[in-house]
């Protein structure tokens, strides 16, 4: 079969891309003003909006609402954050763990509010089965399962492999680890829902308004500039784009396929009832998911990041890439090796230097700002939205410091990325290295972490 390359994504191949709201008309005033309409935006003016009412909130969004990393992800609904363990390091354990028992709860709060406001993002909790397949491999499952265990997860199960065959049939798999933290999703259906429920409130969106310039109290536009109190950048991957800020986040590449659906004979085969999304332990990791059709959905890195932290073209991908990608698939699973893949899409997500997801806002020029979820965006974006609530509320004397104000990603700094050539020539580098450990450790047969990729995550910041 034909594999249809970008169009943004297979999940708005399937809804198609939204009527366009209209751009902004002209200068105008709110008492917020939110630059993208992603899920960290969407969410922020939700939540702002069902807290304070009166509230007049405006969301520029330079294309249309999700038509970044929000409608081209994995759909992966879980409870993992950038940057815990080295908030640990900074605050200490009890203060990671906090963080981490917001995230966990998290995944209830989305599908709670999808269920409320009726929105049908085909939302199955399964968890998450993160599986090894060598004995490399192995050993991280069982020092990150156990470190999962250190931070509160008591209810997260370590697998071996009959336990790991019977959730999910991939082959070569020797253990996983599963934790009920987590749920499959639709993209595009849950970033298209939060966008009508949010309008549905009163906020209004304009979209195809490109903001070139965030400063103090003004968000200007080709079309006008937006004056208000508080300014949010919710840009993710996107930030880049933004006068002054070239360096603040890289925006990291990440690509998917989709197969055709699959039948009934081949689920016999492979199992996967339970619709876990699923993952791995390699350096170059994986990550999929069984889709509401049938599908599976399987993404990784392509080309990581783009000269001049440039991103895609409405999400075409590389031949290479697919074929990358396909081989991951037929690995895992190799009665698939005459599956057609339908679909093949890239996108960026936001990476900062130190590899921290962060939420900040500075009370002295009402900026703020939320992101460098590395990833892991679709859960951690609500409490992103929910803390930057909090944060006004508490800035504008209507609610004093809460349990999400006071959590170790709040106003954390982080230092600018390398300039060119050097960001460039160090991710290409260092992805490099990730991949020829994980090829290395696929053949070897001791248990412990290719040296490449522990010099990698020295360099990088990732560890």
């Amino acid at each position: 079969m034909t594999t249809v390359n970008g169009g943004i994504s297979f999940w708005y191949a399937q809804e198609g891309v939204p009527a366009p709201r209209e751009p902004l008309p002209g200068d105008t005033q709110a008492d917020v003003c939110i630059v993208g309409g992603g899920y960290t935006g969407l969410w922020t003016a939700y939540y702002l909006k069902k807290a304070v009412p009166f509230l007049n909130i405006v969301v520029l969004e330079a294309k249309f609402c999700g038509y970044g990393a929000s409608g081209r992800n994995g759909g992966w609904l879980y409870n993992g954050i950038a940057g815990r363990d080295r908030y640990a390091k900074l605050h200490g354990h009890d203060a990671a763990v906090r963080l981490q028992q917001a995230m966990n709860d998290t995944v209830g709060e989305v599908v709670d509010v999808c269920a409320a406001e009726q929105i049908d993002a085909d939302i199955h909790r399964g968890g998450v089965l993160e599986v090894a397949h060598n004995p490399a491999q192995l050993v991280r499952l069982k020092d990150f399962h156990a470190t999962e265990l250190s931070y509160g997860e008591k209810d997260r199960e370590l697998l071996g492999a009959r336990e790991t065959a019977a959730r999910v049939r991939v082959a070569g798999a020797v253990g996983s680890s599963w934790t009920p933290h987590g749920a499959r999703l639709h993209p595009v259906k849950l970033v298209t829902g939060l966008a009508a429920a949010v309008e549905a409130l009163g906020v209004t969106i304009h979209e195809s308004t490109p903001v070139a310039e965030i400063r103090p109290k003004h968000a200007v536009t080709p079309y006008g500039t937006v004056r208000a109190p508080y300014i949010l950048r919710c840009t993710e991957g996107f930030t880049p784009n933004l006068k002054g800020l070239k360096r603040t986040w890289l925006p990291m590449g990440s690509s998917m396929i989709a197969t055709e659906p699959l039948p009934e004979e081949t689920w016999a085969e492979i199992g996967w009832d339970g619709r876990e999304t699923l993952g791995d332990m390699a350096h170059a990791y994986m990550y999929a998911q069984r889709t509401a059709d049938d599908r599976i959905a399987l993404g990784g890195r392509g080309i990581p990041y783009r000269f001049g932290s440039r991103t895609d073209n409405d999400g075409r991908t590389q031949p290479a890439t697919i074929d990358a990608l396909r081989e991951i698939l037929v690995r895992f699973f190799p009665q698939l090796a005459g599956a057609g893949i339908a679909h093949a899409w890239s996108g960026v997500l936001g990476v900062p230097r130190d590899w921290c997801a962060t939420v900040t806002l500075d009370r002295s020029t009402g900026l703020g700002w939320a992101g460098g979820y590395v990833g892991s965006g679709v859960a951690t974006t609500n409490l992103a939205a929910r803390t930057l609530r909090d944060l006004i509320q508490q800035d504008s004397g209507q609610s004093g410091p809460t349990d999400l104000t006071t959590l170790p990603w709040v106003n954390h700094k982080v230092r600018r990325w390398e300039p060119e050539p050097f960001r460039w020539l160090g991710v290409h580098t260092l992805y490099a290295a990730y991949r020829t450990a994980d090829r290395r450790e696929s053949t070897s047969p001791t248990a412990t972490t290719d040296p490449l990729a522990k010099a990698a995550n020295r360099i990088s910041g990732r560890h």
